[in-house]
């Protein structure tokens, strides 16, 4: 079942259930993005912000907050601070990837420029430290400042791991670990750090963090072999042009023959692409069963996340949190 499709829809009941604080997190952001000096500024950011995103990040700061019985104002800075983070690597990752489509529509770089692009992204993520600043804790700006550094090595290192066959289920959890799940565990820490709970219940949080945002990009790299255009936005097999070395592939070069090795040097290690080759990647995942393997793995890790989840006190955001690790899996088809 696609995202969009399924009956429950944790994300949604997430939202309507902070939907006063969501309001005062987009009104924050939409301040906070504006520029005096620089109008294209708030033009690429809100081309960005305003694309339908379903804010998950920030829902994850406002949901732990609420959850530990916060009831101060700094949540909705820390919300904003994660979304600027987010939408900063976003508009860097599709400079690097040479990306035309976001959301479903055309990316930042390819409406106005690459140039355009980093600079904003570096925009926002001198505003997000200034997010952060504000809240009064070393704890907090730790925690982020760390995420993002963190986000940055795991770009960096899936640059040299993502064309190279020796990567191993390792190296891609750990390229995962920092390019997606450092600011998924960062936006569910801040929230139990800024209510002051105990250092257990801190971290639940970030571990629920951890395993679903693991279980997030695993279930993304699987769609881009099996998923709806019209849902995800994404072309079939976008990663495997681009020539990343993604889980199921990996799965599928370490049960592979030696031709069907050598099919995976010339196209992903050599770029030696040809008309037909993407039907024979699928092929060969189908063959050894890698699709089936790594929606295991990302149901593993959805597990995890509700196991880690279900150890704080019953609350009804609890039990939002604990569906939607649940409900990131429920977007394969």
């Amino acid at each position: 079942m696609g995202l969009d499709h399924t009956a429950t829809k944790p994300h949604e009941a997430l939202a309507d259930h902070l939907s006063g604080k969501l309001g005062d997190v987009n009104t924050l952001i939409r301040e906070r993005m504006a520029s005096r000096h620089a109008p294209r500024i708030p033009e690429v950011t809100a081309h960005l912000v305003e694309a339908g995103g379903k804010r998950l990040r920030p829902m994850l700061t406002l949901a732990t907050a609420d959850l530990c019985g916060y009831g101060g104002a700094y949540d909705v800075h820390l919300a904003a601070t994660v979304e600027f983070i987010h939408t900063a690597t976003l508009l860097h990752d599709d400079v690097v990837d040479e990306s035309a489509q976001r959301r479903g529509r055309p990316t930042a770089n390819l409406l106005w420029d690459n140039k355009s692009s980093v600079l904003v992204g570096d925009y926002l993520f001198a505003r997000s430290f200034q997010l952060m600043v504000e809240t009064g804790s070393l704890r907090v700006l730790d925690i982020l400042s760390n995420a993002a550094a963190t986000i940055a090595e795991g770009e960096v290192l899936q640059l040299s791991a993502a064309r190279d066959l020796r990567t191993d289920e390792a190296i891609y959890l750990q390229v995962v670990r920092g390019k997606t799940a450092a600011l998924f565990s960062a936006a569910t820490e801040v929230g139990g750090v800024i209510a002051e709970v105990d250092e257990a219940k801190i971290k639940a949080l970030f571990d629920y963090g951890d395993a679903l945002g693991i279980a997030f990009q695993i279930v993304d790299d699987l769609l881009d072999y099996q998923g709806d255009t019209s849902a995800t936005g994404k072309n079939v097999g976008d990663d495997f042009r681009e020539r990343k070395l993604t889980l199921p592939v990996i799965k599928a070069v370490a049960a592979a023959s030696e031709t069907e090795r050598a099919f995976w040097e010339r196209t992903i290690e050599k770029g030696d692409q040809r008309d037909g080759d993407l039907e024979e990647a699928l092929r060969l995942l189908h063959h050894h069963g890698t699709l089936g393997a790594t929606r295991q793995d990302a149901l593993r890790w959805s597990g995890k996340a509700r196991d880690a989840i279900l150890t704080l006190p019953e609350h009804p955001v609890r039990d939002m949190l604990s569906d939607l690790a649940d409900y990131v899996v429920a977007r394969i088809n």
